[in-house]
């Protein structure tokens, strides 16, 4: 119960003001003169004064409210290493032992990993659990947490003591590996650095030493290991292997007693582009399809193209000077001999042996595919002739054999069974043609005998070979068995997809990943991982998928076209995701390959040290053993050695109100009036 008194003034305040102040200035003045009923006079204007307050007596019923105590508590990943769990779970509940015992009314808020790797968000959780209770009974709050909190600057103002009660042992020490810099593409065959740093937090033992392994792994291969300092930037050379998306993960190995291996390990997704692609054209004669060669080749600004062309047989004999037909010489030697590696591919077109290229430069280009390059042949009548370049040293490279036979009669190109499922010619656009065909006729075609490694992915008439794919040891070769792709470019009959066959063609034949017919690869967008298995087999079995931590789930496949074969994982955790199907295997990040919560593992209260202070609180460590709990008053230091401090608020809630008036009207009217004749009959015996 509260008792106060209450002013209710008849008139404002200025008004009562001013007319006690007249009215005691002339009971002044009337003691100045000595009149003997100043003081009666005076005591009339007070109750006239007191009477135009009108003072009342209120008195509450008041029910005492207990203070609250905000509690939150860090759930995150990174509180999960060790037995920070445990530790956490022991600290709350002496926590709420302490405030039950105190009277205290505890409110308790989970904290887990925030979204888009935010990491811990205390704060946040503080603030909005504050904006739910009333402020004036808030007596403290209290963070279990290894302190690894990432929105320490949005902490609320509190009207209390903020502490930190601090997880993690003593002797706690972490490895982790960062990747400072790396490009997002870089130049084939050009060497560029990547810095890394492998970086020892907290108190590293001694045995450790000052160097680590690490292992460095492209496309989910075999890995390579180095070993390198500690604690020093690693400018690390590379060169990647082929175009397109190269992952190269890095990884250090387990040290004994670190807290995790969640930041060992490092993704760099690299895409690698051809500075110039350089192409050897070789015609064996002018034609229609030469110009389309040269338009496809040319239209790219990347692509250096070198074009050599016969103009003049040998054994051509048409009357012209010699001296009409001078043009510089072909530089065959410096071609075919000193820089023929140098090109990323070569085309014959219509090439036949006429002494013009010796079997030698023929036969380097053979040991040049053996090597690692690529090799198109696009054949015409001469590739069923006696002078066929089949009949030189490029005859065991040919995926196939010509018969003598040239079938002149119109035929539209067919997709084959294997065709369908290869990344060169599966869903090569249709509707070219007219009269509703997919596309425009070809009217010839030199008949072959495939090798039997060699893929047929066209064909022709009466399902003849047309095009051929086969690999040679490192390189790969191609054989067109038509010269009449130039149709389609024209638009004959509607034409065809002549440019988009040969670029894919072209790519394949450059090992470009995204053209391989035996992959597995995986793509993702948000969180969700597409995982696709590329085949010309039967069905593949199921995809091993191995998560950040290690757990591994099996995938199967639907098949979503001829040798496609696609699932999806939804990736509940950020970091390396693993996945293998036989022997291939592939890795993709998703976010960081160290999530923010394993960036900083090691307990510290240094992030929450200004928010703490601004309270007047501080960090109890639970590893040192469950703090007490003690009212402090408001602006004292709230934290000592085993405990930590609480404002009381006394905050109540009134549960009845009543007001008596202290000023009845008729008994100081009544008052007023006998102090007043009391002075007139005083002053009149005078």
């Amino acid at each position: 119960m509260a008792r106060d008194i209450l002013f209710d003034p008849m008139l404002p305040l200025w008004a009562i003001a001013l007319l006690a102040g007249v009215a005691l200035a002339v009971c002044l003045l009337a003691a100045w003169r000595r009149l003997p009923g100043w003081w009666l006079r005076a005591l009339g204007v007070g109750v006239l004064a007191v009477a135009l307050l009108d003072p009342s007596l209120q008195t509450e019923e008041r029910e005492p409210l207990s203070d609250i105590l905000l509690v939150v508590v860090d759930d995150s990943a990174s509180q999960r290493l060790s037995d920070r769990a445990e530790q956490s779970e022991a600290a709350l509940a002496d926590l709420l032992q302490e405030a039950e015992a105190d009277g205290l009314d505890t409110r308790v808020a989970r904290v887990g990993d925030g979204e888009g790797d935010a990491g811990t968000e205390a704060m946040t959780a503080l603030s909005e659990m504050l904006a739910e209770v009333p402020r004036d009974r808030v007596a403290g709050a209290i963070v279990i947490s290894d302190g690894q909190v990432h929105d320490a600057d949005l902490a609320p103002t509190l009207p209390a003591p903020l502490h930190l009660l601090r997880t993690g042992r003593t002797g706690d020490w972490d490895r982790r590996l960062i990747v400072s810099n790396a490009p997002a593409f870089a130049i084939l065959d050009e060497e560029f650095t990547i810095t890394l740093r492998i970086e020892d937090q907290g108190d590293v033992p001694a045995e450790i030493g000052t160097d680590a392994d690490i292992e460095l792994a492209i496309d989910g291969g075999q890995p390579e290991a180095y070993r390198i300092p500690v604690g020093e930037d690693l400018q690390l050379p590379v060169r990647l292997p082929h175009g397109g998306r190269n992952v190269i993960e890095f990884r250090v190995p387990e040290a004994e007693g670190e807290l995790t291996t969640r930041n060992n390990a490092a993704v760099v997704q690299i895409n690698g582009v051809r500075d110039r692609l350089r192409v050897l054209l070789v015609s064996g004669e002018p034609h229609p399809g030469q110009r389309t060669w040269r338009n496809l080749l040319k239209a790219d600004s990347a692509v250096d193209l070198v074009h050599f062309t016969i103009l003049r047989p040998p054994g051509k004999q048409d009357g012209v000077p010699v001296t009409e037909l001078s043009l510089i010489a072909f530089p065959t030697r410096e071609l075919f001999f000193d820089k023929i590696d140098e090109f990323d591919l070569i085309i014959f077109d219509r090439y036949q042996r006429r002494g013009i290229l010796p079997a030698i430069y023929l036969d380097n280009v053979r040991q040049y595919v053996e090597d690692g390059g690529a090799l198109l042949v696009a054949a015409g009548p001469d590739f069923a002739s006696a002078d066929s370049i089949y009949r030189s040293p490029l005859a065991p490279i040919l995926p196939a054999a010509p018969t003598a036979i040239v079938l002149d009669q119109p035929f539209t190109p067919a997709i084959s069974e294997t065709g369908a499922k290869h990344p060169v010619t599966g869903d090569l656009p249709t509707g070219f043609g007219t009269d509703g065909a997919d596309w425009g006729r070809w009217f010839r075609q030199i008949q072959v005998q495939v090798n039997a490694e060699a893929q047929i992915v066209m064909q022709g008439v009466d399902e003849e070979p047309l095009l051929v794919l086969d690999r040679v040891k490192a390189g790969r070769v191609a054989l067109l068995g038509s010269d009449q792709v130039w149709l389609w470019d024209r638009g004959y009959e509607g034409g065809g997809p002549q440019a988009e066959l040969l670029r894919r063609l072209a790519h394949w034949l450059m090992q470009e990943p995204e053209l391989e017919e035996e992959t597995l690869s995986a793509t993702a967008l948000g969180q969700e991982i597409t995982v696709t298995r590329r085949t010309l087999g039967d069905a593949p079995g199921a995809v091993t998928v191995t998560a950040p931590d290690g757990t591994e789930t099996a995938l199967t496949l639907e098949e979503q076209g001829p040798g496609r074969f696609v699932g999806t994982v939804d990736a509940t955790a950020q970091g390396l995701w693993r996945l293998a199907e036989g022997d291939r295997e592939t890795v993709i990040g998703i976010g960081p390959a160290a999530p923010r919560e394993f960036v900083e593992t090691i307990a510290t209260d240094a992030l929450l040290a200004d928010a703490t202070a601004a309270t007047n609180g501080g960090t109890a460590i639970v590893e040192a053993g469950a703090p007490d709990l003690r009212p402090v008053r408001e602006g004292r230091t709230a934290v000592g050695r085993g405990w930590l401090g609480w404002t009381p608020r006394e905050a109540y809630l009134t549960a009845d109100v009543r007001i008596l008036s202290l000023v009845p009207a008729w008994l100081f009217l009544l008052l007023a009036t006998g102090l007043s004749i009391w002075a007139w009959l005083r002053e009149g015996k005078r």
